[in-house]
């Protein structure tokens, strides 16, 4: 690759966000102390975006579920962040977004939170009720209440008519046949059977 040619790469490429291993890949090489400090110069005259160590952007302008969703993996977006824009619960979360990951973590970014919640690995890595974007994962609505149901015993929810109730059903199983759970959701199905 010609000089000028590494940063044209990254830019050209559809993702907002890369880590330092995801450049690398691009630019063909291994993790030599040349293109270490190549991405190193990039971030420091402001060609990239540093986001935190080890992650970079084109631009202030990044896509924070691909962030979030890059940071640990795997990893997909679910819980309050899917149920929020679905209508299921009414509380805006504004600048926190809900990731379900092999890890429970807080972390601030740039102003905004990244709230992590760990799932066991065989639920976690379960692409059911999962819908691929272009650059990360994101729990369908029924698949962010199973997420939910499964993370806390008793959790209040605003409005339960927007949910397929027969998809929650059809991926009950990836919970590996926990009673708790079908009993709490056979409970929530019956409040929005009986609601007026």
């Amino acid at each position: 690759m010609e000089k000028g040619e590494y940063l044209d790469c990254i830019l050209r490429s559809d993702k907002t966000v890369f880590s330092t291993k995801d450049i690398l890949l691009l630019w063909g090489e291994s993790g030599s102390n040349a293109a270490k400090a190549r991405v190193n110069y990039y971030a420091r005259t402001g060609k990239l975006h540093r986001i935190r160590k080890g992650f970079y952007a084109k631009d202030s302008k990044y896509d924070p579920f691909e962030l979030a969703t890059k940071i640990f993996t795997p990893s997909y977006i679910s819980l309050e962040t899917v149920l929020s824009k679905a209508g299921v619960i009414f509380q805006f979360y504004g600048s926190v977004t809900f990731i379900a990951s092999y890890l429970k973590r807080d972390i601030t970014i740039e102003g905004s939170w990244y709230k992590y919640r760990r799932m066991k690995n065989d639920i976690l890595t379960n692409h059911m009720g999962i819908e691929m974007k272009e650059s990360y994962a994101i729990a369908t609505p029924e698949r962010a209440f199973l997420d939910i149901v499964y993370l806390y015993k008793d959790y209040h929810f605003d409005n339960l008519v927007p949910l397929d109730w027969d998809k929650v059903g059809a991926l009950l199983p990836v919970y590996r046949g926990n009673r708790r759970m079908e009993k709490k959701v056979k409970e929530y199905r019956e409040l929005v059977i009986q609601a007026p």
